[in-house]
């Protein structure tokens, strides 16, 4: 029985083995995790897919392979004893994207195995191409030199070859396809090179989560052109119902009554009446998420995590502040899931938990949009009848998708959310 690499969630396409938590002669438990490995924004655990024996790990911890991949081999409980594997070399990618070398043993892999390892096998600086737009170019013809690819870095996607095929793109011969794979004989330009530390300098080794963040993050800048737009919010009541509020609610809850719930709900409501905001960019589509689950930003020592309320548009203030309070609290404490962190449609970030008064945040992909709350200072501002107060403000930053928004949507959005910010004050919202 062949263990693959599992899809690790929306958009990931690859994974890191932190840790082998088995070793080959094991006898393991359907659902016994046997490993660890590392997501961009969490540590998930891969489960044994049935009752059995662990025959051998193919794959060596802290390398990074594709969804897919052949990371293991078990003996199902029942099943004839087979024939010990034979010896073969496997190349995985480290957390950088490089070839590195393993040798594991290997049982005869399936045509997918075969692949998957074809495609990690080619030499340092080649194209790489995933099993799928391989097998799609060599069906129709394609040649993937003659491809400019959308995905990271400029690899070509699935998308891009079905837009090729689409519009009756380039063709080529069968033998130009299989020569498609191998590196271009032009010398492409080398990389500026790292800077070399000081002796006096500390150096801090990037781990698998962070060198997953900067990729995560480059690909957003890669991918989606982004604009942003802020606004300020006078805030003045909901400080006060906060204020008046605040004891009761830790007295009857157990947990403090922060801003972050009344942002949320201010944005779920604005999110219903301008349901293009709750949408990702699909290539030759735009999908509307029907769905609102509300992804916020939690930073801890090391990283940041980004979980998801569910369907936060059906939960009231007292119950998004319970959501926000247990999630953060797992956030901190390296226990999310990949439930907790999957199916997210738009992103809150409370910058203002910092200080921050102006914020232009990179989106989290493949979402539309992103927006951070900033810190609330007590301003003076002129009022209608040019009279001077001092109130509460607070400024909103919205970083948008520019292929999926516009400035007038986007600025509407905000007005609804603003809007809906300033009507919070005593007596105008129930908790419950």
């Amino acid at each position: 029985m062949q263990i693959l690499m599992p899809q690790l969630g929306e958009s990931v396409t690859e994974g890191t083995i932190g840790k082998w938590l088995v070793k080959p002669g094991d006898a393991v438990k359907k659902y016994q995790p046997i490993a660890e490995v590392i997501t961009d924004k969490v540590n998930a655990e891969i489960p044994a897919p049935a009752d059995g024996t662990i025959t051998s790990l193919e794959v060596q911890e802290g390398t990074t392979h594709s969804v897919g991949t052949l990371i293991a081999t078990m003996q199902a409980a029942g099943e004839a004893p087979t024939a010990a594997p034979a010896t073969a070399p496997v190349t995985a990618t480290t957390g950088g994207g490089a070839p590195a070398g393993a040798t594991a043993n290997a049982p005869a892999q399936t045509a997918q195995a075969k692949a998957v390892t074809a495609v990690l096998e080619r030499p340092a600086g080649g194209a790489r191409y995933s099993p799928a737009v391989m097998k799609l170019a060599q069906e129709n013809g394609l040649d993937l030199s003659r491809i400019s690819g959308t995905g990271l870095g400029g690899r070509i996607t699935r998308k891009d070859v079905e837009a090729v095929i689409a519009t009756g793109g380039p063709a080529a011969p069968a033998q130009e396809v299989e020569a498609a794979a191998r590196p271009a004989p032009t010398t492409a330009p080398a990389p500026a090179p790292a800077p070399a530390p000081l002796a006096a300098d500390q150096v801090i080794p990037v781990d698998a989560v962070r060198r997953r963040i900067a990729e995560k993050m480059s690909q957003s800048k890669h991918e989606a052109p982004h604009a942003w737009t802020m606004m300020h919010v006078d805030v003045t009541g909901l400080v006060k119902l906060k204020e008046q509020m605040g004891d009761e609610f830790k007295r009857r809850e157990g947990v403090s009554l922060s801003y972050v719930p009344f942002f949320i709900k201010a944005v779920v409501e604005s999110l219903k009446e301008y349901p293009i905001i709750n949408a990702q960019w699909a290539g030759d589509s735009i999908i509307i998420k029907k769905d609102i689950n509300i992804s916020i930003a939690v930073a801890t020592d090391t990283a940041l995590a980004v979980p998801v309320i569910k369907n936060a548009d059906r939960l009231s203030i007292a119950g998004l502040n319970h959501a926000v309070a247990e999630l953060a609290g797992r956030a901190r404490a390296g226990k999310l899931t990949l439930d907790d962190i999957s199916g997210g449609t738009f992103t809150v970030n409370n910058t203002g938990y910092f200080g921050s008064f102006m914020s232009a945040p990179i989106i989290n992909h493949p979402q539309a949009a992103i927006l951070s709350f900033e810190a609330i200072t007590k301003t003076p501002v002129v009022l209608e009848n040019d009279a001077i107060a001092i109130r509460s403000m607070m400024n909103i930053c919205m970083s948008l998708d520019h292929r999926i928004l516009d400035g007038l949507v986007s600025g509407r959005f905000l007005q609804a959310v603003k809007a809906r910010l300033e009507s919070y004050k005593p007596g105008t919202i129930t908790l419950y």
